[in-house]
């Protein structure tokens, strides 16, 4: 199809329209890719101009009108144009397969109305011991089920991403985890997965923020309480004083940590929230000059002993720190599994100068090579924070970017028949940003992978064959090591004192008041966001440096996001049930190995 610059310019200067040669060639391209003529092109583009009020053409405008008005046509022209013989108008790889998939479908249709000629016949032979199945059928690569130009008009490849050296390195290893396979057997083994719930599990949406601040006060209050009758069994202590009451003897106070004002935790404007039963919910400051070592944040509840002279200021003298969960003891028949690999990555997928989901691609390459027992995917997918999102830039529905995204995760990890665990983001701009988060919906989900894929809430506890995981994609480490104070008479790691309070406080979340940016439903996060038992393996990705540590017993592991910026991170492999591994970067994803192994 012949497109002339000049018959453009001519034709828009009839409406006194006038174009310069950048813009020309702007509308030449969208002439050929759209399918249409000079004199239609202009007559479109003055019918948009006016119905929009713009007098004078740019680049801008030009933009919008792509994307509001020929965009929207797309399918209809270039199947008229292929129709005709002509230029068949831009066609991502998708389309193109899915057209030759029609094809072939017609063409096997009309060959069973015939009789096939000798060496002629392209339609597979089908017999009861080798019938055709879809997964035969469905042979298109991950690069071919997932078309970023489809969606977004600038999905050109990260050039820093593509030139990285580091790909495969080991960056951190715990303990030893020198020789032993690290192939999984995919879905060939036994694998049981089950979601742990405190009481139970959120299964799906709910009806959020509408919750009254008498609902919150009773679902802290409630918490202070559970605790304190937890630490006042484990420490033996015969009663609890009011906040309130002036003693010349020690005291012994139940309460929750809070700050005297709207900044920042320090040592000065500590205040102690006294429980509903003893001090009726009233608060008193804390004198912290006497304890030598110490680490709070607002919102633990905490038990202090030390002097209240005057009913006005409490001077600690000692801090009882909490105690966690017993282990999961599983049931008989999750003891006689096998061991298992259970691959572990954290979104984003997208570099962000690019939204071409090649880190994805690798990902997925990774899955199908090493075949992994279990795939266990933290959002966000699709994130709010990427910069053609924010502006508004892609042109498909965000929910619709995200189910070709899960459609390529799914069809395009099939062959490997590795276990699928989705889960979701406060990220995950398609999704509903409140916390405790319900799980992904997907109606679309092919039946053959309903057994292998499975959503589940944010956070989560998951059980696989009896091995616990603690999973939540919220950046709690940094949340809470922003507001942490502490002080040590020795070296002190302040990622493991935020891992142990996590852990103590039996919360996924024990941070009061929360950021700013997250929204938190008090009465369904006291029901779906406590932790049931202590996990074996807590999975805490974080924009702060990757680690594995073992805290009281816990295997922490922070793999970092898959992606940072325009660089790669990292990806998790773990063994069940975990004493020893190593942290590697995408292209050989935390290996952990199971002590048996040897």
């Amino acid at each position: 199809m012949s497109v002339s610059a000049q018959r453009l310019v001519e034709e828009l200067q009839i409406f006194d329209v006038d174009c310069d040669e950048a813009l020309a060639e702007k509308l030449v391209e969208l002439c050929i890719l759209y399918g249409q003529n000079e004199e239609k092109m202009a007559t479109e583009l003055i019918a948009f101009c006016t119905s929009t009020g713009n007098v004078r053409l740019t680049a801008e405008i030009l933009s919008s009108f792509e994307h509001e008005c020929l965009s929207k046509r797309l399918p209809k022209a270039s199947h008229r144009a292929s129709g005709d013989g002509g230029h068949a108008g831009a066609r991502d790889i998708v389309s193109i397969q899915e057209l030759i998939e029609v094809e072939e479908e017609e063409e096997t249709l009309l060959n069973s109305y015939t009789t096939p000629s000798k060496g002629s016949q392209k339609r597979a032979i089908t017999t009861p011991e080798t019938p055709l199945t879809k997964r035969t059928v469905s042979t298109r690569s991950p690069h071919q089920l997932l078309s970023p130009s489809s969606f977004s008009p600038s999905a050109a490849p990260s050039q820093k991403y593509n030139a990285r050296s580091n790909r495969g390195e080991v960056v951190t290893s715990f303990g030893s985890a020198q020789g032993g396979s690290w192939s999984g057997r995919g879905g060939a083994g036994n694998i049981s997965l089950k979601v742990l719930g405190c009481p139970e599990a959120l299964t799906g949406s709910y009806k959020s923020m509408f919750q009254k601040l008498p609902d919150i006060r009773e679902v802290l209050t409630c918490k202070i309480e559970e605790l304190g009758s937890e630490l006042k069994e484990h420490y033996q202590i015969e009663a609890f004083t009011s906040v309130l009451v002036p003693a010349q003897e020690p005291v012994t106070l139940l309460g929750q940590i809070g700050c005297d004002t709207n900044g920042k935790l320090n040592s000065k404007s500590v205040i102690l929230e006294g429980d509903r039963e003893h001090s009726s919910g009233a608060q008193i400051p804390v004198d912290l000059s006497e304890l030598k070592e110490y680490s709070l944040f607002p919102g633990q509840v905490v038990i202090l002993e030390g002097i209240n002279t005057t009913g006005g200021k409490l001077i600690a003298t000692k801090l009882y720190e909490g105690v966690p969960l017993p282990f999961y003891q599983p049931p008989k028949e999750d003891e006689d599994f096998e061991q298992n690999m259970v691959l572990v990555a954290c979104g984003p997928y997208t570099t962000s100068d690019s939204i071409t989901y090649d880190p994805l691609l690798d990902l997925i390459a990774i899955i199908n090579r090493d075949r992994p027992d279990v795939c266990i995917l933290l959002g966000p997918f699709l994130d709010a924070k990427h910069e053609q999102v924010e502006n508004c830039l892609l042109t498909s529905p965000f929910e619709d970017v995200f189910k070709q995204c899960l459609r390529t995760i799914i069809e395009g990890t099939r062959s490997s028949g590795s276990h699928l665990v989705f889960v979701p983001s406060l990220r995950d701009v398609h999704h509903e940003s409140v916390y405790p988060q319900p799980p992904f919906s997907y109606s679309d989900l092919p039946r053959e992978d309903i057994k292998r894929v499975r959503f589940v809430s944010e956070p989560c506890s998951l059980s696989v064959n009896g091995v616990v995981f603690g999973l939540t994609s919220t950046d709690l480490l940094f949340h809470m090591g922003a507001e942490e104070i502490s002080s040590s008479s020795g070296t002190s790691d302040r990622l493991s004192r935020i891992l142990k309070h996590i852990l103590t406080q039996r919360s996924y979340y024990p941070l009061y008041p929360p950021q700013e940016d997250m929204a938190i439903d008090y009465e369904n996060f006291y029901t779906y966001a406590q932790l049931p038992v202590t996990p074996d393996v807590f999975i805490i990705p974080s924009e702060l440096k990757y680690f594995v540590k073992d805290v009281l017993g816990c295997v922490c592991v922070n793999p970092g996001r898959l992606t940072k910026g325009q660089a790669p991170r990292l990806k998790t492999r773990t063994r069940d049930k975990p004493q020893l591994g190593e942290l590697i970067l995408p292209q050989d994803p935390l290996r952990v190995k199971h002590p048996a192994a040897g």
